[in-house]
């Protein structure tokens, strides 16, 4: 069913839930297993529940005197048997609550049948969360209601970020939100994909108020010999010759027998910034921070915010009045930002008792840096420091690469280097590092606007073996990359890091997956530089341009 359509009345719900010929289902009441209670399900739990721990007090009470009296445990009085069958009973309730609802309502639950919103008090209800949606058992509404409740969100009586949660169906409430917007506006969303995506999969983690989704094409280049394995790294762009190229790229690494990387740094950072009375109190923190004596106390409470997260350091910078605590920290197989504001948050709660006058202005006070270009990030690292280096032959630049070894040096020195001085460039000195950066981030599922710091290079070239071969290498502090989390998880981006091999986290050495996906970024930016920089030093750029990246598609042309 096409959602882009408009009539007077029609339903927006799933294509795969309309039956051919299906009649209208009239609405009727839907008894439920909690109607057979005499009081209402709320306050049957809470008496439950408070029956269940009050009994379990009781009975452990009362053992405990009996351990200490030398008193049989078999010995029970008629309090003690009471409390048993009411704990017995408590539990059993307890258990049974959860599922037997559910197993009645698939039971008993006419074909067709959906509950309907039942009057103006559930379509203003606020949510207080997001809640996982039951397509599954979703059935199918009636156009009636679901008009009612397109002009509610229109009418912005009913919220658009409520209907996941209210309606229990998230590709439902994706196609009521889609049509809503669409009336809202006065415009349509043709072009924008619909069917075909999994809008359960982001509900509460990657994206909020899905109306669909946009198509990115993947390519592949590769193989890339690193570290003596290929790799088929997945490009996910829209700019024509960047696969290609980046293709080239390791074509000329694997004819030259690969290219070699190291991890050098893996921490993550995070900066919040507190304020206090006077600067000396500020140092005083500062001081207290950074001595070594104290990192054991700090490291224990920081560790215990996570499994994987584990404190390496913490540098401190002051401005007047003001304390920037950048703590540092591994994160297992995931990039980790949330990991390293938990454990951050730890410190805090112990440093206010002995700092009562410090203020926390903030858990990121820009230190960090995150999403921002930083000298920081440059100099002191961020997320993976990656080096990647290969030796390529002078045969290979020849004929694969159509230039000549003196040729890339020069202008490598004339372009990356001088170049990039004279624009006061930080952390840019490369050809185009973003370009492979962002293409490899928005295929494996990772934040693109880490690119900003993530795509931190210098490139390197030099001529050795008497001049005739070509050293090269980039050196890229701050890769901020995961395996597991946000993006990682949906369908098409763990396909692509399944690809890799580094989908997920690594059992038998956390944080293994995440470092080796940041040596394929660098490898992959390696690749991408030395095909640029040929292409470049030969003079191929703009022809190369103008034949893959140039579409004639949606240009009038012009009549003669």
């Amino acid at each position: 069913m096409d959602v882009r359509r408009r009539f007077p009345r029609r339903s927006v719900r799933p294509p795969s839930t309309l039956n051919a010929g299906e009649a209208p289902v009239q609405q009727q009441q839907q008894l439920k297993a909690s109607d057979v209670l005499p009081l209402p399900l709320y306050l049957t739990n809470g008496i439950f529940f408070v029956l269940f721990f009050s009994v379990a007090y009781f009975l452990l009470h009362r053992w405990r005197e009996k351990i200490r009296t030398s008193t049989p445990l078999h010995v029970v009085t008629l309090p003690e048997i009471a409390a048993i069958v009411s704990l017995v009973a408590s539990v059993i309730y307890l258990l049974g609550f959860f599922g037997v609802d559910f197993v009645q309502s698939l039971v008993t639950r006419p074909p067709g049948h959906d509950d309907a919103w039942d009057g103006e008090d559930d379509l203003l209800r606020e949510d207080s969360g997001p809640r996982a949606c039951a397509a599954a058992i979703v059935s199918s509404p009636s156009t009636e209601e679901e008009e009612e409740i397109i002009k509610s969100v229109v009418a912005g009586s009913v919220p658009s970020h409520s209907l996941e949660s209210k309606l229990g169906d998230c590709r439902r409430a994706a196609a009521i939100r889609r049509e809503a917007l669409e009336r809202t506006t006065g415009r349509g969303l043709a072009g924008l994909p619909f069917d075909g995506f999994d809008y359960e999969s982001i509900l509460g983690q990657c994206c909020e108020l899905p109306v669909g989704y946009v198509q990115i094409p993947v390519g592949i280049a590769g193989p890339l010999l690193l570290d003596g394995r290929e790799y088929w790294v997945p490009m996910a762009t829209t700019e024509g010759c960047l696969v290609a190229s980046t293709n080239r790229g390791c074509k000329a690494i694997f004819a030259s027998g690969g290219a070699t990387s190291m991890v050098l740094k893996d921490a993550m950072t995070r900066a919040p910034v507190v304020r206090f009375p006077t600067a000396a109190m500020a140092a005083h923190l500062k001081l207290f921070v950074e001595d070594p004596t104290n990192f054991d106390t700090l490291a224990l409470l920081f560790n215990r915010s996570s499994r994987y997260g584990r404190l390496k350091g913490i540098a401190c910078a002051i401005a007047g009045k003001n304390l920037y605590m950048r703590f540092s920290c591994s994160t297992g197989d995931a990039m980790g930002m949330n990991m390293v504001s938990k454990g951050v948050q730890n410190v805090l709660d112990f440093l206010q008792t002995d700092f009562p006058h410090m203020d926390v202005v903030g858990i990121s006070g820009n230190f960090c840096s995150d999403k921002k270009a930083a000298a920081v990030n440059w100099i002191e690292g961020r997320g993976k420091s990656v080096v990647c280096e290969a030796t390529i032959g002078e045969e290979v630049v020849q004929k694969v690469l159509k230039t000549s070894v003196g040729a890339l040096v020069e202008l490598n020195v004339l372009k990356n280097l001088t170049g990039s001085a004279m624009a006061a460039a930080l952390g840019g000195f490369n050809a185009h590092a973003s370009n492979i950066v962002s293409a490899v981030y928005i295929a494996t599922g990772q934040d693109p606007a880490q690119n900003v710091e993530s795509s931190n290079c210098i490139t390197m070239m030099e001529a050795v073996n008497g001049g005739k071969d070509l050293h090269i290498s980039v050196t890229m502090p701050s890769i901020e990359v995961g395996t597991v989390g946000g993006g990682t998880q949906l369908a098409s981006q763990s396909a692509c890091l399944n690809l890799l091999g580094v989908k997920g986290a690594s059992k038998e050495s956390p944080g293994a997956n995440s470092r080796v996906l940041a040596t394929i970024v660098a490898g992959s930016v390696l690749a991408g530089e030395l095909s640029l920089m040929s292409a470049i030093a030969a003079g191929q750029l703009l022809q190369s341009h103008m034949k893959y990246n140039r579409s004639t598609r949606g240009v009038s042309k012009l009549g003669s």
